[in-house]
């Protein structure tokens, strides 16, 4: 597979703590967050990264080059904020292979990526989320399945807590079928492609107990800080 980074963003949140760089790039114990990320990428036989960039993108290619630990390494530039899934469309034009995972540059979730891919393609799924089960779903909002893994609802942020299942950031999506459907150029993956089109396509999710961070708020950027020494180059 190719993996398709979504690393242009701003960082709106974590400006008081991190402002000079994108919000991948955060340093996390001397390195960009965007390393940890990559290194983890590395243990799964992923053939080409492929940065969706935009804000302070030269910071990003010139930290990276053309490749990282011998994968080759290409960039999609915005000329203007695209949202996630106008970075996603604009990324997946680089790409070559028929399924394309997508993960959000400032999100560490750790889980096993084959058996992510087996099940994608048992089920047929044109798209499929990665989930991870948290204690409070406010922050994030919910993603409602059925028993064999069918999207079938979700729910905003905020209009309820508690234990529950949250869109992970990680993606798995068929080339194919995301070209042919009438997208426009800015779109919000979320809110403007799973929301509209779960009930019409077969889009599945898969929960994964993984390691999960999201260090889009100080708070987490800060436990980043303290978390990650456990992860190592390549492991």
């Amino acid at each position: 597979m190719e993996a398709v980074i979504l690393a242009g963003g701003l960082g709106t949140r974590l400006q008081s703590v991190v402002s000079e760089v994108p919000k991948s790039m955060a340093p996390v114990n001397g390195k960009p967050f965007l390393e940890y990320q990559l290194d983890y990428l590395s243990n799964f036989g992923i053939k080409k990264f492929i940065f969706s960039v935009g804000y302070k993108a030269e910071i990003i290619q010139k930290h990276f080059g053309d490749q990282w630990h011998s994968i080759p390494v290409d960039y999609a530039f915005e000329k203007e904020p695209l949202g996630t899934g106008g970075g996603i469309k604009n990324a997946m034009k680089l790409a070559e292979s028929e399924q394309v995972l997508v993960l959000n540059g400032d999100t560490l979730f750790r889980i096993n990526l084959n058996d992510f891919l087996d099940f994608h393609l048992q089920k047929e799924s044109a798209f499929s989320l990665a989930l991870r089960k948290v204690n409070d779903v406010s922050r994030y909002g919910t993603v409602c399945t059925d028993e064999n893994g069918m999207i079938t609802g979700f729910k905003e942020k905020n209009t309820s807590s508690g234990e529950g299942f949250i869109n992970g950031g990680i993606y798995l999506i068929e080339k194919n079928i995301f070209f042919s459907l009438p997208l426009p150029a800015r779109f919000s993956i979320e809110k403007d492609f799973f929301e509209k089109y779960y009930q019409a396509l077969a889009i599945f999710a898969m929960p994964f107990e993984a390691y999960f961070l999201d260090i889009g708020i100080p708070e987490d950027y800060q436990r980043a800080q303290n978390e990650f020494t456990q992860f190592t180059d390549k492991q």
